[in-house]
Order: structure tokens, then C-alpha cells, then sequence
């Protein structure tokens, strides 16, 4: 997988972005409607805060991927656009609230992630459990993924979560070890890849991870990635390109062109991995679409209940 076939290479700033990173404008009423509930329960979406660039298509879909804990994260991704700080109070309404967006947007498959919160003595595990409660009890037919942090490692909290039988379970590396350091200061590589092994050793869920590239990893690197995550028997994983959210956060490296993403993906599927692959891929991007498509396998936990 040696090359630089299909790159394009970025020199003092991102520059102009090539066409496959083009979408069109979103259309302002689905927008404004979808802005107005998410408003009037005081819920957060990683679409926003994130600035996500599929915003506009899933909202005109009527899709969201809610962002729980608050939007203020204690930790530092020099990648991430989700504000940094010291946050407030966790609100005991945001479950409910939830679940009441999903039924209101008849959603049959939920997205819940969350900054990290290493200022609570569980991460937010807990907040995390209550949220998948309530949207189970108000949509019982509606599939959960969460797309957690790694909970400084500790097997108990994440345990919590995973005792709930989430139909996926995601948790994303992010990028290569060898980035770690400049990408994500307070995290480690090994310990995520504990957090995903975790998970796939319950058995319970779908394991899902996903990666950014463009941020000057070599396409080796990224091989060995996807080789751990298989090796950990993980089922899915997505592949994006890292757009630069302010001048604040780390430069782009290089805008992958769609060839390199092949590449990618006719790789990791040789390793038996789900792989979803191109430019505008998010962890969350036609999450249920994917879940469909994993093997038509469900939760193991929902499947003995039937």
C-alpha cells in the first residue's frame, strides 16, 4: 500500500479544497426545523459542534447524531471543534430529551456521543446507560449506537455501557499511533485499542472504530491500523478526510483524493472488516444504513430477547 498516488499535498494551510470535498448548500427550511427542536430540548449535536460538513444532509434527513454530557470537553484534540473547558453540571432532563427528539423524528436508529468528561468519577458512563434507557422505553424498536471516550481506561465504567447491549458500539482511534501526540495529547493508542477489544470480547454489540487521514500518516501506517483493529475483531471502521476546523487546530497535511480511499478499502476488507471509505465519511454518516449492512448481524443481548 506504499504511495503517494492520489494526494495533494497542502503547504502553508489548507488552501483551496479540491472538488470531491465540495457539497452543495443545504436546504435552509430542513434546517431551520431541525435547529428549532434541537433547541427547544436543549440538545447539542456533534453535527454542530463538531462542524460537521454532512450537517446540511442529515439534517435535511431528518438524522442527527446527539451529543450528550453538555458540549464543553475537558480534554484538548487539536483536531476537534467541540469547546474546550471546564463544563457544567450534567442536566438530568438531557436523557428524556433525547428520547423524545428520536421519537419525534421517528428515527429508527439512534446516534450517542458525548465529549469526554474526565472530571466525573465515571466519565459519564452513567449518563450514557440513562439516555439509552429512555430512548428504549419510548422507542423500543428504535437500534442504539454510541460512539463513546475511552473513559481513562477504566474497565468498570465501560462496562456499564456495554452491560446495556448498545446494537453498535463505537469508539474511534482517531489516527496512527505515530500522531497521537500532536492529534490527541491526552489519549493513547493502546488504550483505546483496549477500549475497542473490551467491547468486542462481550460480544455483545456491533465494534465499530473510524480514522482520520490527511493529517500526514503515511499509507503503511494507516495498513497497520486497520491490521490491529481486525486483529482486535472489530467489524466496522470508517475512513475520512481531516478538514481543518479553524486556524487554531492543527494543519491539514494533505487532501486524499478518492483513489487513496479505495485503496483503503480494498484493503481492510481483505482483513474481513465492514469498511467505509471516502473523503466526507463520519463515524456517524448513514450510521443505520451501516448497521444494516454489518453482516446482518444485530446485539446479541436484543437477539435472545426475541
Amino acid at each position: 500500500m506504499a504511495g503517494t498516488e492520489g494526494r495533494v499535498s497542502v503547504s502553508g494551510g489548507p488552501g483551496r479544497k479540491p472538488e470531491w470535498l465540495k457539497k452543495p448548500l443545504p436546504e435552509a427550511a430542513s434546517l431551520r426545523k431541525m435547529e428549532t427542536l434541537l433547541r427547544d430540548r436543549r440538545l447539542h449535536t456533534v453535527c454542530q459542534s463538531a462542524l460537521c460538513p454532512n450537517l446540511g444532509e442529515c439534517f435535511g434527513r431528518g438524522t442527527a447524531t446527539f451529543l450528550i454530557l453538555g458540549d464543553v470537553c475537558t480534554r484538548g484534540c487539536t483536531f476537534c471543534a467541540v469547546a474546550t473547558g471546564n463544563p457544567g453540571a450534567l442536566d438530568p432532563e438531557e436523557p428524556a430529551n433525547v428520547a423524545d427528539a428520536a421519537v419525534r423524528l421517528a428515527l429508527r436508529h439512534v446516534v450517542i456521543t458525548s465529549v469526554t468528561r474526565d472530571d466525573l468519577p465515571d466519565g459519564g458512563a452513567g449518563h450514557y446507560v440513562a439516555t439509552m434507557r429512555s430512548v428504549r422505553a419510548r422507542s423500543p424498536h428504535t437500534s442504539v449506537e454510541v460512539l463513546v471516550p475511552d473513559f481513562e481506561g477504566r474497565e468498570s465504567d465501560l462496562d456499564l455501557v456495554l452491560a446495556e447491549c448498545p446494537e453498535v458500539f463505537n469508539h474511534n482511534l482517531e489516527t496512527v499511533p505515530r500522531l497521537y501526540a500532536t492529534v490527541r495529547p491526552q489519549a493513547d493508542y493502546d488504550r483505546s485499542l483496549g477500549v475497542l477489544r473490551r467491547a468486542v470480547d462481550r460480544g455483545s454489540s456491533v465494534v465499530k472504530t473510524g480514522i482520520m487521514v490527511g493529517l500526514g500518516e503515511t499509507e503503511n501506517e494507516v495498513q497497520s491500523v486497520l491490521e490491529d483493529v481486525a486483529e482486535a475483531g472489530v467489524d466496522v471502521v470508517t475512513v475520512g478526510q481531516y478538514l481543518r476546523p479553524s486556524s487554531l487546530h492543527v494543519h491539514v497535511a494533505e487532501y486524499i483524493a478518492p483513489a487513496v480511499f479505495e485503496r483503503y478499502a480494498a484493503f481492510g476488507t481483505t482483513l474481513g472488516l465492514q469498511m467505509h471509505a471516502a473523503p466526507l465519511v463520519r463515524s456517524s454518516f448513514h450510521a443505520g444504513e451501516s448497521l444494516a449492512e454489518a453482516r446482518g448481524r444485530q446485539s446479541l443481548c436484543r437477539q435472545s430477547e426475541s
